[in-house]
């Protein structure tokens, strides 16, 4: 994937929830950003490093997870293709988490010093990536009350949902169906339950008709029933600059 698309993802994502001048789009544009792929399961930036470079994933999905001394593991969010998961470390200088792909990914790199200058040199950009981290923020809220308060199934659900509404905003969302490439391992990680937990979860969502998760791949079977069991508010994700 070309350089120039992968800005193309940025700014498509942008509009979405801040309102952007086209003296701002065509700086973006002017970015250097290195392209790497990486494979499924990988490491990009670990827990303690010192990073370098801002990430922009182009393609493919990634996650930031904690993992404790035990060797247990918590994912903290999902990241999809247009997203910048690693803003803090501009300014969070040594990394607090790691960041993954959770499948074959293509990556765009742009340095700390460039998004710097850039920053400096057009305020309302830096307001824009201020916005995003906030929204970040924001998920991570209801994250911990999804993990800490909803039972399983719902939790599950509420999971769906929010993947599902950011999916659709970068044109990803086919019908009924959409793309959540997480094994039950991972999802038991997201959702704080054991992998045989997910697993009864997710054979309950299907028995009941309400979701079926096959080969990392969501279809919705009842949407009226998908919306009221996860009980779910999208303003958090504030999809307009309005919000």
């Amino acid at each position: 994937m070309p350089s120039d698309a992968i800005r193309a993802a940025l700014i498509r994502r942008l509009r979405i929830s801040s309102a952007i001048a086209d003296e701002d789009i065509k700086e973006i544009e002017a970015l250097p950003i290195s392209v790497r792929q990486y494979p499924a399961e990988r490491a990009v930036v670990r827990d303690g490093e010192r990073a370098t470079d801002c990430v922009l994933i182009a393609d493919g999905f990634c996650a930031r997870s904690k993992t404790i001394a035990s060797g247990k593991r918590q994912i903290l969010s999902l990241h999809i293709p247009g997203e910048i998961p690693d803003l803090m470390s501009l300014f969070l200088h040594v990394m607090d988490h790691d960041l993954s792909t959770l499948t074959p990914a293509t990556l765009g790199f742009i340095s700390h010093e460039t998004l710097q200058k850039l920053h400096r040199r057009r305020p309302v950009v830096a307001e824009m990536f201020w916005r995003d981290t906030l929204i970040d923020a924001a998920m991570f809220r209801e994250w911990i009350v999804n993990v800490g308060q909803r039972p399983a199934p719902a939790r599950l659900v509420h999971v769906m949902i929010e993947l599902r509404e950011r999916l659709r905003i970068v044109g990803r969302v086919d019908g009924a169906s959409f793309e959540m490439p997480l094994t039950q391992e991972q999802i038991g990680e997201a959702l704080g339950i054991t992998a045989v937990h997910a697993n009864r979860v997710i054979r309950q969502l299907r028995e009941e008709g309400i979701v079926e998760l096959n080969r990392g791949r969501v279809t919705v079977l009842d949407e009226r029933r998908f919306l009221e069991l996860a009980d779910f508010d999208g303003r958090y994700l504030h999809q307009s600059p309005a919000l």
